[in-house]
């Protein structure tokens, strides 16, 4: 089953979803440059602190804490350094720690020497110069899980439309290097069955042809802004999740039809491009 991951700073809302079998919790520290990158687009861009990491770390029992640092950097006024970001990160509760927007080895090196081993580490491959040198940055020691960020990658590419990636190739030259160096490995998000421009259901069978492991629950999965009814929240996680899990089964069952899903997943993507 794909390895489900929420974005939320909230504690009460971490708790629901981990309950209904989110397994990992995702608090997001990037701001540096992500404005600049994304302004105007409908993207989120979290509003999450440090200090979020213990409260989120405390609330939960059994989801992994996924904390999403900025960009390699130096201390300024404004900010501390990408060293005290992982210290810190990591005395709050951080279970695992993802490195964004990186371009070169020398990056992922200093993150990986700054984790240290002392919790485990993702990639997020989102620059078109990390995909030039992927073949190198797998070679690396300490890399435990590696994610492929759409949007960012689509904007580096010039692309019109972030799942033009599924459909060009890139994705899935870069899951079969990751596979072939035994680093697991997700990309994008999903939202709620028979939710998004792209049905999610189409999106999940990739995941599954292409042997991911991890998705991103996107904010339409279950927007927290609009709605602020604990019972709805929480009837939105269980269900939606119960009706990924059922497809998920479906899936594992009949790997065979991957291939058709590719060909119609091709057709709707050129046509929105159109």
């Amino acid at each position: 089953m794909l390895k489900l991951m929420y974005i939320t700073n909230r504690p009460e809302i971490a708790q629901i979803a981990e309950s209904a079998g989110v397994d990992r919790i995702f608090v997001d520290l990037e701001y540096i440059g992500k404005t600049e990158r994304q302004g105007g687009m409908d993207t989120v861009q979290s509003k999450h602190t440090l200090s979020d990491i213990k409260r989120i770390s405390d609330s939960i029992k059994t989801a992994e804490l996924l904390v999403r640092i900025n960009p390699m950097h130096e201390a300024t006024k404004e900010y501390c350094s990408s060293k005290e970001e992982i210290d810190i990160s990591i005395k709050n509760g951080a279970s695992i720690i993802m490195l964004p927007f990186f371009k070169t080895q020398y990056e992922v090196e200093k993150f990986l020497s700054y984790v240290d081993g002392r919790v485990k580490t993702m990639l997020l491959v989102e620059t078109p110069e990390a995909v030039k040198i992927i073949n190198d940055i797998v070679k690396l020691k300490g890399i435990d899980y590696i994610h492929i960020g759409l949007n960012d990658l689509s904007l580096g590419y010039k692309k019109k439309f972030m799942f033009e990636l599924l459909t060009d190739g890139t994705v899935e030259k870069l899951c079969n290097k990751f596979r072939e160096s035994n680093i697991p490995y997700g990309f994008g998000g999903i939202a709620a069955l028979h939710k998004g421009m792209i049905p999610a259901e189409m999106i999940i069978k990739e995941h599954y042809r292409l042997g991911s492991t991890c998705a991103i629950l996107s904010r339409s999965f279950c927007n927290t802004d609009i709605t602020n009814h604990f019972g709805i929240i929480s009837s939105t996680f269980v269900n939606g999740i119960k009706e990924i899990r059922t497809l998920e089964m479906e899936c594992e069952k009949h790997l065979s039809y991957f291939m058709d899903n590719k060909t119609n997943l091709d057709k709707v993507v050129r046509k929105i491009v159109k």
